[in-house]
């Protein structure tokens, strides 16, 4: 079902549709707030590091020469296991999803903790699992291991 949605929309058009869905929520719904200490800090470190995450990924994909576009998985010419592709399988994701961990602090909603949970189902079903599907037709048993040794998110 909705199968027609799998390498469709960007991830980064995903993450923004999920952060419209929050400020939504917060602004428009007026749902309850909660205020965090150090809000303005907490939220910098989290853009900080989701910058990290995301330029390393991408400086990684570089090196290796190998494109950087989420709906053409069947483009890659080399498969990334190093760098930070140690520690996840999905590192641009994970950097989109502490993006959103910062504007779900900064908005104070507790309900938007749904949208980071449709966020995440969102990537499994329509953009992971198509690409691992791909991927492992293209690099097999290098990518099974890979699979194997490295969690696909964190």
């Amino acid at each position: 079902m909705f199968s027609w949605l799998e390498l469709k929309v960007p991830p980064p058009f995903v993450a923004l549709i999920a952060a419209g869905l929050m400020w939504f929520l917060s602004s428009k719904i007026g749902v309850a707030s909660v205020d965090v200490p150090y809000k303005t800090v907490l939220c910098s470190l989290l853009v900080g590091l989701g910058l990290v995450v995301d330029f390393s990924a991408l400086w990684q994909f570089r090196q290796a020469k190998t494109t950087v576009n989420p709906v053409r998985p069947k483009n890659a010419s080399a498969l990334v296991t190093t760098g930070i592709y140690q520690y996840t399988r999905n590192p641009m994701y994970v950097g989109n999803f502490i993006f959103l961990t910062a504007y779900l602090i900064w908005l104070g909603s507790p309900y938007n903790v749904f949208c980071l949970a449709l966020y995440v189902l969102y990537m499994n079903k329509f953009q992971i699992k198509p690409e691992e599907r791909v991927l492992l037709g293209m690099f097999d048993g290098e990518y099974a291991d890979f699979c194997a040794n490295v969690r696909r998110w964190v």
